[in-house]
């Protein structure tokens, strides 16, 4: 099995590499993002241990562009930062899986080995309806060759309608699955969201792709508008 660590931790890393081959691993290092983004994308590692606090291009921009370019290799993350929001945002550019420094070299080898046996994910599909096409895996949108810019909520909201393209959904629903189940506030946000992506995605183009169903919910047709 061959591994690529990232980190500009020299001793580290080294320290990484040398337990890594004694258990039978390949390892490959680099010190910076740019050199681990162009090594995981050009070598065929099985998978990466990747620092967030690098010189040059940050742990988080090499994990989304990598994923991005549709490179699915597992990513182990570590970081010396810690705190909820750093883990979300790993795990939200396509981390596998996170482990904040110091760490326990067993349980890195655990991780690393927990990730190799699930091997690699296959890259979210394209969702299209129409000429509005969804890249989940780039976080990209676009109508026919003009790409939309929208908020990660705003994302989240037309992904979910574009999963259930022809369907009616109700509000609670579209709380339940881009909000989530304990979401306490005014059910009024979905209109609200609902009212900023149609700004986005139909009004520009004179579409109406997103229909207002009276007393049931909401439908994305399934032909994009």
């Amino acid at each position: 099995m061959r591994v690529l660590i990232v980190d500009d931790e020299h001793q580290l890393a080294a320290t990484v590499k040398r337990g890594l081959e004694a258990e039978g691993f390949v390892a490959d290092v680099a010190f910076d993002g740019h050199e681990g983004l162009w090594m995981a994308k050009e070598g065929d590692y099985d998978a990466v241990v990747l620092d967030l606090m690098l010189p040059g291009m940050n742990g988080f921009r090499v994990c989304s562009e990598l994923r991005a370019s549709g490179n699915w290799t597992p990513v182990l993350v570590l970081t010396a930062k810690e705190g909820e929001l750093d883990e979300a945002e790993a795990l939200d550019s396509g981390a596998d899986d996170f482990l904040s420094k110091p760490f326990s070299y067993v349980v890195l080898l655990a991780r690393i080995r927990a990730l190799l046996r699930r091997g690699r994910r296959e890259r979210p599909v394209v969702l299209e309806a129409g000429d509005l096409r969804l890249d989940p895996a780039a976080h990209r949108c676009w109508r026919g060759t003009e790409e939309i810019a929208l908020t990660p909520r705003q994302f989240s909201l037309l992904e979910y309608l574009m999963h259930h393209a022809g369907e009616v959904v109700t509000k609670s629903q579209i709380l339940d699955h881009v909000w989530d189940f304990a979401f306490e506030g005014d059910t009024n946000i979905v209109e609200v969201y609902i009212g900023h992506l149609r700004r986005r995605i139909d009004v520009p183009f004179d579409r109406a792709a997103i229909e207002t169903v009276r007393l049931v919910g909401y439908r994305l047709r399934a032909d994009g508008g």
